[in-house]
């Protein structure tokens, strides 16, 4: 983290209107406010930033969050805290941790320490043990480059309450100005735990036996990768590749500034990992998502199945502190699962919105549609802004562009020609809050198979999540119309006919 439905056919001139099966109409002011998401995690009031220490234990997942409760700009930063038993319902906790004499309490990850190799708990009631950055303000005011430290707290309760280590900081800083975010796992093959944490242009790896003293063993990164911005959040995790018995290592860093579309963005390494450093032969930059509001996320330790489980902070640094809204200020992104894939030698990092997602969804409609060369059509629905569309085509050149009542839109698609997809949200609402927030957005599509694959745009009252191809590329930004859109306008940008199969229009079911 940094300061800071039946089957019909349409034809050009045809408009399908469908309104939603029930409406709600108990209204509460919780969760109602302008611009609040409805299946998103947000926190209740005041400033969220990257979401940490993700754990899983005893049936429960753990959100902890950076979190500053007295405003809704960044401050002075504590570990927000939220749980779940889905990944989709959330019920909000105290604060976890909270600034003291070493610092505030930057970004950091959690660990069931099962074999008690901390002596904090007991192998009958393992801890959960948070690896964070101690960032000392007054250190960073004098001049010093030293600020930054690791520290770790146990907890013997499943995270209700914690205790920080006496022995505070585990790991001292030797003048790196930016040295932070440490995110652990139990390497089983070496018997150790591996930290991994960035250092301003690179990561470092440590090893520890007991989470207390830590051994640097190997930098990577100096030389790799996107580098127009400080480092951060990493995150270093093995997976299996889809449909074999092969074996890789991911490691992820996000960056900011440096993002393809400008600002904040998370881009991952594909590599191997011996349990002390890791190598890559990988030469081409590749990021976890294309969109502008994706950043800081990582993946939950000791999730069940061994599943790989992501969650991103959904927003921006260039414009973090600025957006329009009142009570609190910002969200996380869906959950998503990733998956490792390989084509041509090459692997792709896939990420795709978790199961239990697709049980918030009530379809409203369901049609085939069939738009021929430069036609269009329009479907009517009551609020896209919480709502699922998702489609079939082989087609790369269409536009799809939501409109309200307002004469906002917001306007995305894919132009073969340039083998690229887009998200245009310079009229798609308030935007005059930042220079660029406007700004095209465009993301390389070269791999789409010819065959028919899946568009599927999860949409929320100040979010669009768009997933191309089961995640094969992704694009995630936020957004704020002053209503809801309530048209679709579907065009063919193609010379042949756009056939749209499994057309469907889901309400998303609000999560509070």
């Amino acid at each position: 983290m940094v300061f800071f439905i039946g089957i019909s056919m349409l034809s050009c001139k045809n408009k399908t209107t469908v309104k939603p099966a029930e409406t709600n109409t108990t209204l509460t002011e919780y969760y109602t406010e302008p611009f609040r998401p409805q299946y998103h995690f947000s926190p209740e009031e005041k400033w969220m930033n990257d979401p940490n220490g993700m754990v899983y234990k005893d049936g429960v997942y753990h959100l902890f969050y950076q979190y500053y409760p007295d405003d809704i700009v960044w401050g002075p930063m504590h570990w927000g805290h939220a749980v779940s038993k889905n990944l989709v319902h959330w019920k909000h906790k105290p604060i976890a941790l909270f600034p003291d004499r070493l610092g505030y309490i930057f970004s950091g990850s959690t660990v069931v320490d099962y074999n008690n190799t901390s002596g904090f708990g007991t192998v009958e009631n393992p801890p959960l043990v948070a690896i964070f950055t101690y960032h000392l303000a007054e250190g960073e005011k004098t001049g010093k480059n030293d600020f930054q430290t690791q520290g770790i707290a146990y907890s013997l309760d499943n995270g209700d309450t914690w205790v920080k280590y006496e022995g505070n900081p585990v790991i001292g800083n030797k003048d790196i100005r930016d040295f932070r975010d440490p995110k652990v796992i139990w390497h089983e093959p070496s018997k150790h735990w591996v930290l991994t944490l960035v250092a301003g242009n690179h990561a470092k790896f440590y090893t520890s036996e007991n989470l207390k003293e830590w051994d640097l063993m190997s930098e990577f990164g100096a030389d790799k990768g996107a580098h127009g911005g400080v480092w951060e959040c990493p995150d270093l995790f093995p997976i299996k590749v889809s449909g074999s018995d092969e074996e890789k290592w991911v490691l992820l860093i996000s960056i900011n500034p440096g993002a393809p579309n400008g600002g904040s963005g998370t881009q991952y390494f594909i590599g191997d990992f011996d349990g002390t450093k890791f190598e890559t032969s990988q030469q081409e930059t590749k990021w976890i998502d294309w969109g502008t509001d994706n950043y800081a996320g990582v993946t939950y330790s000791n999730a069940p199945n061994n599943e790989r489980i992501f969650i991103g902070w959904m927003s921006n640094w260039n414009y973090a502190q600025k957006t329009p809204t009142l009570k609190w200020r910002s969200a996380m992104t869906l959950p998503r699962k990733f998956s490792l894939k390989k084509n041509n030698d090459d692997f792709t990092l896939y990420n795709y919105p978790v199961e239990n997602v697709d049980k918030l969804k009530k379809v409203q409609l369901k049609k085939e549609i069939a738009i021929p060369s430069k036609g269009s059509d329009v479907i009517s629905y009551e609020n896209f802004n919480q709502a699922e569309i998702r489609f079939k085509t082989t087609s790369k050149d269409f536009k799809l562009s939501f409109m309200n009542e307002s004469d906002e839109v917001l306007v995305m698609g894919a132009l073969a020609a340039k083998q690229k997809f887009f998200i245009d949200r310079q009229k798609s609402g308030v935007i005059d809050f930042q220079d660029g927030f406007g700004n095209l957005q465009q993301m390389p599509i070269p791999n789409l198979p010819n065959a028919p694959y899946e568009v599927r745009i999860l949409m929320d009252k100040s979010s669009v999540e768009i997933f191309i191809n089961e995640g094969q590329y992704v694009m995630t930004a936020q957004l704020f119309p002053i209503k809801s859109y309530t048209r679709l306008k579907i065009e063919n940008l193609g010379v042949d006919a756009l056939l749209l199969s499994d057309f469907e229009v889901s309400k998303v079911k609000g999560i509070w």
